[in-house]
């Protein structure tokens, strides 16, 4: 049997979350996101482990036969900036990432440090493409 992925959706607040990120500006873009996201994906915000909240489900298999689920779109308020999961697994959405402002990226993830920044029409393009892609 294989193991099951670590990050799992939870019953936690979404809310208590988001209220406990210590940093004012972190915590505002947080909250800024998940309206955002709500609002494009339709989709009612889950936690994911302690610390990632998620919109949707996304159920992957690997060429090596691994296979689980994660959200179709995430975040998560890391220290020195938000990461947002999902965005970057369309060839689109890579080219929509010149218009969007100040970020920057990772394995899999999209970082922003500050969203007042950021041009939030191309973002919530980028969140609508990844959501209608991944979404089960």
């Amino acid at each position: 049997m294989k193991p099951e992925n670590k990050t799992q959706p939870t019953d936690a607040s979404v809310s208590q979350y988001l209220n406990s990120i210590e940093d004012e500006g972190r915590r505002k873009d947080a909250k800024r996101f998940a309206k955002l996201a709500k609002e494009v994906t339709g989709a009612q915000a889950v936690m994911w482990g302690t610390g990632i909240v998620g919109f949707g489900n996304h159920h992957y298999v690997y060429a090596s036969g691994r296979e689980g689920d994660t959200a179709a779109v995430g975040f998560a308020a890391r220290k020195n900036a938000l990461a947002i999961y999902g965005l970057l697994n369309d060839e689109p959405n890579l080219k929509l990432l010149k218009e969007l402002g100040p970020h920057g990226t990772g394995k899999g993830c999209l970082y922003v440090k500050d969203f007042t920044e950021i041009h939030t029409g191309v973002l919530k393009q980028l969140v609508k493409a990844a959501y209608a892609s991944r979404a089960d």
